[in-house]
């Protein structure tokens, strides 16, 4: 009976350590905000959210060469991430800067169509933001210039009672899910897409 007992209490022991084993893998597979990409901008005003943000499919531009109304218009990244403009074709857009896009405009316009084209870029309408979990209104969000962490929670009606306040899960730009520590201070970027967890306890 006495060895029944031990042997009760060693399988106790393995699965409290099994449970620790997963609970310690789950964690370490999203990372713990450290190894989080900087923000593709530093600061919230809209001239230098455009100089350097990245680009990526559904962003609305408008694409205008000075002196050439054929060229200039509004347009989207495709699905596969180029701009379809007139006479030089598709251009790649996805992860390229405003700046960058503009330059590989400029090129393919100067390679026998254009002399010295001028040419401007801007991003009219930003990659919507998803909010889901343990909020109360989650789902869709428009993207706002300067818009938080903290706000963006607020955006979608607060925590839930089940809530977990600690921390929550980040997806950007393709990447698995970041663990980010609450509270932070961290923009929201557009297509950021973040899960509020439950609390288990």
């Amino acid at each position: 009976m006495r060895f029944s007992s031990r042997a009760h209490i060693s399988r106790l022991g393995l699965s409290r350590l099994g449970l620790l084993l997963l609970s310690t893998l789950f964690l370490n597979g999203c990372a713990d905000g450290t190894g989080v990409p900087a923000p593709s901008y530093a600061t919230s005003e809209a001239k230098n959210l455009s100089r350097v943000y990245r680009l990526s499919i559904g962003d609305k531009l408008r694409v205008a060469v000075f002196g050439e109304t054929n060229l200039s218009g509004d347009t989207e990244v495709g699905t596969l991430g180029t701009v379809d403009i007139a006479l030089i074709g598709d251009v790649p857009a996805k992860g390229r800067t405003v700046s960058e896009f503009r330059r590989t405009v400029v090129a393919k316009l100067s390679n026998g169509y254009l002399k010295n084209p001028k040419v401007t870029v801007e991003v009219l309408n930003y990659r919507p933001i998803y909010v889901h979990g343990e909020v109360k209104t989650g789902g869709e969000f428009p993207y706002r210039t300067g818009v938080r962490m903290r706000d963006l929670i607020a955006t979608a009606g607060g925590y839930t009672y089940r809530a977990n306040k600690n921390y929550l899960f980040l997806e950007r730009d393709g990447h698995p899910p970041y663990r980010i520590t609450m509270p932070t201070n961290m923009p929201v970027l557009p297509g950021d897409n973040i899960r509020i967890p439950e609390r288990f306890f």
